[in-house]
């Protein structure tokens, strides 16, 4: 595979899209505070040492800023960034052409790196720790083994499945840590941040509605603020404010704590078609027509942050906030897992 395809520059060099509204230095991002007090520890004694900073595993759902956190440590080291992702390197000699053309100092990041076939994990492990490359020549009696000096770099991970990430690879990261869900307080300072960058004049409580109906996610938050401004500039007066927003939220099927359509379908299907569970996970995909890692990835960590949902040994099973909040009687069942729990 063409190296070109399978990696990028700085992503934070294009200030179209959602790349515009990132932020760029740490003390511009908003939110995970304890991982960024710590990070900023981790650079600016990596850069008294003159070393490239360790390298660093970020977890969490998608949409929280792992790409971004990347690219502000590429920034804060004063090195160049190269992104990749674990599907696009296929082969140990996708993986090997990287390496080799990386400067001292620069930062791979690598999303989903959950992803990596096992060959190509064990080319990455001697590159992690020894800044090493070992390459084998020929086969058979013929083979032998030659070892290449890599530049010392920082390798960035990202994944959305902690579990999934190989214990060979993990116990090699320096640095790990898991991004957290924002707080509805947190996401409307960076949407009225957003909104300045994009120019729209919008009311402190106009952020609010947004912010809370934004499923404590980043992205969402600035994708939903780009289709209210839509709404805003064609039905009303360029402004967001409290009535533009909710009108418009509600039109794109979000609801008051940020569930859409896709989400009530899956709280629907559970209560209608499985009596509020227990289902497993590989029947209720076949049943909403989705696939199970989006159930798994997705749908699911919101609804367990909101204790919509439960994963059991059995499967799935909904709790009595799910059946209140979609207007349906609690039954016995669900008030027997809700005391359970507590």
């Amino acid at each position: 595979m063409d190296r070109e395809k399978i990696l990028s520059a700085d992503p934070l060099e294009q200030d179209t899209g959602e790349s515009g509204l990132r932020p760029k230095r740490l003390e511009e991002y908003i939110g995970q505070d304890n991982l960024k007090a710590n990070l900023a520890v981790f650079i600016e004694a990596a850069r008294r040492r003159g070393e490239p900073l360790d390298h660093v595993l970020l977890s969490g759902p998608p949409g929280l800023g792992k790409t971004t956190l990347a690219s502000i440590i590429a920034r804060e080291m004063g090195s160049n960034i190269h992104v990749t992702s674990g599907p696009a390197i296929e082969r140990p000699g996708d993986l090997a052409g990287i390496l080799t053309n990386l400067q001292p100092g620069d930062v791979l990041f690598i999303d989903e790196i959950h992803r990596l076939s096992r060959a190509v994990e064990e080319v990455l492990y001697p590159g992690m720790e020894d800044y090493c490359l070992d390459i084998v020549l020929d086969k058979g009696p013929a083979a032998r083994s030659i070892r290449l000096q890599l530049s010392p770099f920082t390798l960035v991970g990202a994944t959305t499945r902690a579990g999934a990430v190989t214990a060979p690879l993990r116990d090699r990261f320096g640095v790990i840590n898991r991004l957290d869900f924002y707080t509805p307080e947190q996401l409307q300072v960076i949407i009225t941040r957003s909104a300045g960058i994009l120019g729209i004049e919008i009311e402190a409580v106009g952020a609010f509605e947004i912010a809370r109906r934004s499923r404590g996610t980043p992205r969402i938050a600035n994708r939903l603020l780009r289709r209210i401004r839509d709404f805003a500039e064609i039905e009303g007066e360029g402004k967001i404010d409290l009535a533009v927003a909710k009108n418009a939220l509600d039109r794109l099927e979000v609801d008051p704590i940020g569930l859409n359509s896709s989400d009530q379908r899956l709280l629907l299907t559970i209560i209608e078609k499985f009596a509020g569970g227990p289902v497993g996970v590989e029947t209720l995909a076949a049943a909403i027509s989705e696939e199970v890692t989006t159930i798994e990835d997705v749908y699911e960590p919101y609804l367990l942050q909101l204790g919509f949902i439960h994963r059991t040994p059995r499967g799935r099973v909904l709790t009595a906030a799910a059946y209140r909040h979609m207007g349906f009687p609690v039954p016995h069942q669900g008030q027997l897992w809700d005391e359970e729990r507590e």
